[in-house]
């Protein structure tokens, strides 16, 4: 029986989803601590939006001439060598979706707390943030029915709701703050700074997930017409929300409340709305994280499927259930992403997700010149506009924002070159039992 494909609407929606969540509900607080220039703050969120662009647009034709789920594993395996291919993999399955589950669960919990009154503990926070991995776990462990159909219901719901802030928070804003967005000397010595930089990984963080459809593209109708589409359209998406909520959150509330925060968007809301409006408006924010958590739920066990079919000692995480889903690969993954939960700090998981993450995709874009060069007659039924512009423009801003995190955040980037190292060594024990079954 041919098993059923994802639509071009719900794949759509996983992009979606996957951007819109922690990043741009939690960023501009961290932001805020080293840039105070609207200019500034908003440039970050249009340059980080370019770059994602940039991305998708070269992803879209790797997708369309490589259609495989698997997403950077699938690419780089093709394009450099099976070891590029499963440390891609392994940064996927450790840090590339476990962590950013991790980190938007435990937003959700904040959002959801801050409605009521009083102290709440961290340990409840987790507690609540682990009920929700554990639920959309099971969900999305079942068929590509239920979980397809949660994504587009969702996601609908999230562009709808941050819509209704933006416009609510305008409208009912009783003193907007006196900051200009206009570009003085301030705002433009800044964009070339290494606070900027730094900024700009927070940003990256944010558009996270510009790349999922890659992940699911062999259970996707026609992915050589329609993963073109999905990226790009779904990366101008999110980029038009982020620009107008950054705005939102700047225009409608002091800078010095929101400063270090983690909660801006509430911040933002009872600002905007009072302090009832603030809790009901911290309420749907927290619901609209439960479909970035679906969403990431759904793409990342892809990977991790498709890394056990290639490796035999790993062939347990491959395998599918009658409805053809990874369910054990889901099961990993969201048992990594509670491990997150009970042990790290919300800011070092943050960057240092971030800068493997930014690492991964650098080396991916890089490798459409190589694959050009390598297999210039292979079929690409969709190709880059304006190449090489756009892979140049990705690979010139992503490198600049690497170097800086090193510089100014040596820990979190060591840390995420270690993860490289232990993908590199867990693949050669791998391909080492995988050889002697053979022999």
């Amino acid at each position: 029986m041919e098993q059923r494909k994802f639509r071009y609407t719900t794949v759509t929606a996983v992009v979606v989803a996957n951007m819109v969540g922690t990043g741009v509900f939690t960023s501009l607080g961290f932001q805020l601590v080293d840039l105070r220039s609207g200019f500034t703050l908003l440039m970050l969120w249009a340059v980080g939006g370019i770059a994602a662009l940039c991305g998708a647009m070269t992803y879209a034709e790797l997708g369309a001439a490589m259609p495989r789920s698997g997403g950077e594993y699938n690419f780089l395996t093709r394009i450099y060598h099976p070891a590029a291919g499963f440390v891609s993999g392994w940064v996927s399955a450790t840090i590339g979706f476990a962590g950013p589950v991790a980190l938007a669960s435990l937003t959700f919990s904040a959002y959801a707390f801050s409605i009521f009154p009083g102290e709440q503990g961290d340990f409840s926070q987790q507690l609540l943030a682990s009920a929700l991995v554990i639920s959309l776990t099971l969900l999305h462990a079942t068929n590509r029915d239920n979980s397809g159909n949660v994504q587009i219901v969702f996601t609908i719901l999230k562009i709808a709701i941050i819509i209704f802030f933006c416009a609510g928070a305008l409208a009912f804003v009783d003193e907007p703050q006196l900051i200009s967005f206009a570009p003085g000397a301030e705002g433009f010595s800044s964009l070339g700074s290494g606070e900027f930089a730094v900024a700009l990984i927070y940003v990256s963080y944010a558009y996270t997930g510009w790349n999922a459809a890659t992940y699911l593209s062999s259970e996707l109708e026609n992915p050589q017409r329609t993963l073109p589409l999905i990226l790009i359209s779904g990366t101008l998406i999110v980029m038009v929300l982020y620009i107008a909520l950054n705005f939102v959150f700047l225009y409608t509330t002091p800078m010095d409340a929101m400063e270090g925060q983690l909660e801006v968007g509430f911040i933002a809301a009872e600002a905007s709305f009072g302090a009832v409006g603030g809790q009901f408006m911290g309420l749907i924010l927290a619901l609209l994280l439960i479909s970035t958590v679906s969403a990431m739920t759904l793409a990342g066990p892809r990977v991790i499927q498709v890394i056990g079919e290639d490796f035999p000692p790993l062939s347990i995480v491959g395998k599918t259930n009658r409805s053809g889903v990874p369910a054990n690969a889901i099961f990993l993954q969201s048992t990594i992403a509670l491990l997150f939960i009970f042990s790290s700090t919300f800011d070092s998981i943050l960057v240092f997700s971030g800068f493997t993450l930014a690492l991964n995709s650098f080396a991916t874009v890089l490798g459409i010149f190589v694959l050009r060069w390598r297999q210039p007659d292979l079929p690409r039924p969709y190709r880059t506009l304006l190449y090489p512009i756009p892979p140049l423009i990705y690979l010139a801003l992503t490198g600049w924002t690497l170097w800086f995190v090193l510089m100014n955040r040596p820990v979190e980037g060591l840390f995420g070159l270690g993860i490289i190292g232990t993908g590199l060594i867990v693949y050669f024990i791998s391909s080492f039992l995988s050889n002697e079954k053979t022999t």
